[in-house]
């Protein structure tokens, strides 16, 4: 089999993992996590499921924490081969664009979006120079797309508004995680198939009709598909077998579970 990458997963500091996952848990109505929040708990369950590898999309939820949240995610690259973290930078930090550099230095390949969390409209013109910046370190972007059911209004990551901003990133790989837009689906349709960006696959399994993720992939294409999980909040292994339960051939299969990330990535 191929080399299979879960491109959306989470993890926390040992020291503050219970916390994180209570505080999580509580505001998205009482979820179950599936692993305890540890890198070393992550990657032995994103193994456990099927995956070789995850890509780590750590966020900075305020202005403060944004060194440290990427201080993290640099050691997390360091101990552990097979995950890939990406760092964060808040729109409210000043030293956002100094931030950039020095993930892009430490050999980190993205960066985490969310902007429900983060408390931004996508398309607002303050994060234009975040957005440039980024291209021009050519990057990887990942946004949080659509609903968050913790924050459930108002959304701040629609596909109109990402639609309107992807010009700013240049080429620069942007991937809308949730299948373009959780609970969004018929505006991603409408405004995002087909752009150039890519779409990861979590939070998925048992949520999102068949038809529809089918319906999506044959518009946008197979080859800009990423699988994804949203570990903690759903298991790599189900939505492995959410992907696989599709009906495409074996060439666009293999692409979704990882070789559209191994080139995103630059693994080939």
């Amino acid at each position: 089999m191929s080399y299979v990458i879960d491109f959306h997963t989470h993890c926390f500091p040992e020291k503050i993992a219970g916390k994180a996952l209570a505080s999580l848990s509580a505001c998205s109505g009482g979820a179950i996590p599936f692993h305890d929040g540890t890198a070393e708990s992550l990657l032995q369950r994103v193994q456990t499921g099927g995956a070789d590898a995850a890509v780590v999309l750590n966020i900075a939820t305020n202005a403060r924490q944004q060194e440290s949240v990427n201080q993290f995610a640099i050691e997390t690259a360091s101990r552990y081969p097979a995950l890939y973290p990406f760092g964060s930078v808040h729109p409210e930090s000043g030293d956002a664009l100094d931030e950039l550099e020095r993930i892009h230095a430490a050999g980190l390949k993205g960066v985490k979006l969310h902007p429900d969390y983060q408390h931004f409209f996508v398309d607002e013109e303050r994060m234009l120079p975040i957005y440039e910046k980024i291209a021009a370190l050519g990057l990887i972007t990942v946004f949080h797309a659509g609903v968050d059911i913790g924050y459930p209004e108002p959304t701040h990551c629609t596909p109109e508004r990402l639609a309107a901003i992807l010009p700013a990133f240049g080429g620069a790989p942007v991937v809308a995680a949730h299948m373009g837009g959780y609970l969004c689906w018929q505006e991603v349709l409408r405004h995002l198939a087909g752009k150039p960006l890519y779409f990861d696959t979590a939070f998925s399994y048992s949520r999102m009709p068949p038809e529809w993720a089918r319906e999506i992939i044959r518009a946008h294409g197979a080859e800009h598909i990423l699988l994804g999980s949203d570990m903690p909040w759903s298991d790599t292994g189900n939505e492995i077998r959410f992907v696989k339960s599709l009906g495409l051939s074996d060439v666009e299969t293999q692409a979704i579970l990882g070789g559209n990330a191994c080139r995103l990535l630059g693994l080939n």
